[in-house]
């Protein structure tokens, strides 16, 4: 299993489509074995579900995505935890646990107008969405 995270400065980076790192941690018989931090190389939103499936992730951990990354990751056979903030390390650990708090309705979609999402409006700063706070609206 390759559980990836999107990741900055140790923390869940709450916006998968400008996330600049994912933190990949490989799982064998339910403990991390490795892990290594990888850039995006500026690659985002559509383009990034195809470089988890380059790089063998089969499970994610983010914060807020959208409906079309969502679409894309399940194409690709990503399962998906979105919603989810604070230390990745603990995050995976969660998760491996089944303890993980995540949002299975997690919908984050910054092209849309007149809508808030957790900590910004529309043509805001976007790196703050966490997932909730009436996106879509």
């Amino acid at each position: 299993m390759r559980i990836a995270v999107t990741y900055q400065d140790g923390l869940v980076f709450p916006h998968f489509g400008h996330t600049s790192q994912f933190k990949l941690y490989d799982v064998e018989n339910g403990q991390v074995v490795r892990s290594q931090v990888v850039s995006t190389n500026g690659q985002g939103h559509g383009a990034l579900a195809a470089l988890l499936g380059q790089l063998q992730a089969d499970t994610l951990i983010c914060g807020g995505i959208g409906g079309g990354a969502q679409a894309a990751l399940a194409s690709a056979g990503i399962r998906l935890y979105g919603g989810v903030s604070g230390p990745a390390d603990a995050a995976v650990q969660a998760l491996l646990a089944g303890s993980l708090s995540y949002d299975p309705a997690v919908h984050c979609d910054h092209h849309g107008h007149d809508h808030s999402c957790g900590e910004h409006h529309c043509g805001e700063e976007k790196h703050g969405c966490a997932g909730s706070g009436g996106c879509g609206q």
